[in-house]
């Protein structure tokens, strides 16, 4: 007869055998209680605005549950503790990727012993920093506070000659062109059009070719009072307003999948206003016509 090496005793191989199988069955009913297990987790942070899942035991195979629940449902889940758990690096990492989606409003994201990693919620989390360029600024527009702020004057700056500067329409762009995805905000008063526009675009002149929203290289939104609308290549839009009156504009660019979007910001929440949807072949420089008595201000995002 022969015996095989079992632990600290010796049995038969046909004990062995058997022992084997006992253990896989086990193993094959505990991997079936574990996945049922995750389908009850994964209902629960579908539903939940507070996923409390620290020392679950949760592995890559439990984040690709939850990543699934993300998606299905990105708009609930607030807080995500994973902590004491063992997603590794690709759990981590397929979790942080459903993070990209701008419409997820996850909060905070908890995945280690004891850090916390804090998100911006939906589009936010894009935010950039955008400076004006007084080489673009009409001579009735003065620029301040860092070059952050613009205010429409009576009076001619005195800024130098340049082949980007607007001569006629009250407009001026920023420094930093945008080919990703991103986010800003900007505080207007009286009247304002919030833009974005291709460096190509024609600066001299009264002809469309050089007004916001009028021709094919530029997109707006007309905001004054409580009333919006949107302008692509002289195509108007009407926008109802929404219900509060905030005076704060974000936008959120996502250039890749040809999309820009503009929210009412009010208490640090988003109303949708519209969505342009083009093929972007050029990067896009985000740029303000500021109407007589208004002025717009570069929000920071924090």
């Amino acid at each position: 007869m022969r015996f095989a090496a079992e632990g600290l005793g010796w049995k038969t191989t046909s004990e062995h055998t058997l022992l084997y199988s006992i253990g896989r069955q086990v193993q094959s009913h505990t991997e079936q209680l574990n996945s049922l297990i995750l389908q009850v987790i994964v209902t629960h942070v579908q539903f939940s605005q507070m996923g409390r899942l620290s020392h679950c035991l949760i592995t890559h195979e439990g984040c690709s549950f939850l990543a699934f629940a993300l998606k299905s449902n990105p708009s609930y889940l607030k807080q995500l503790d994973l902590s004491y758990n063992h997603p590794g690096d690709s759990g981590v990492s397929e979790l942080t990727d459903r993070l990209n989606d701008p419409n997820c409003k996850l909060e905070t994201f908890r995945y280690d012993h004891g850090g916390e990693f804090r998100i911006k919620p939906g589009p936010r989390k894009y935010a950039c920093e955008l400076t004006l360029d007084p080489n673009t600024a009409h001579r009735h527009l003065s620029l301040s506070e860092g070059n952050r702020k613009v205010t429409r004057v009576s009076e001619d700056q005195s800024y130098p000659d340049h082949p980007e500067r607007f001569d006629c329409w009250s407009q001026v762009l920023c420094r930093e062109g945008q080919s990703g995805r991103c986010y800003w905000e900007a505080d207007w008063s009286s009247s304002a059009d919030i833009a974005v526009a291709y460096k190509s675009m024609k600066r001299k002149g009264g002809s469309n070719d050089s007004r916001f929203g009028y021709n094919d290289k530029s997109w707006r939104l007309y905001c004054s009072g409580n009333s919006y609308s949107a302008r692509h290549n002289n195509k108007r839009t009407a926008i109802p307003a929404p219900s509060s009156r905030s005076r704060r504009v974000g936008v959120y660019l996502d250039w890749p999948a040809g999309t820009l979007s503009f929210y009412s910001v009010s208490s640090d929440t988003l109303t949708h206003l519209h969505t342009f949807h083009s093929t972007f072949t050029e990067p896009l420089y985000p740029g303000f016509y500021v109407y007589a008595d208004s002025s717009v201000s570069l929000c920071q995002i924090t």
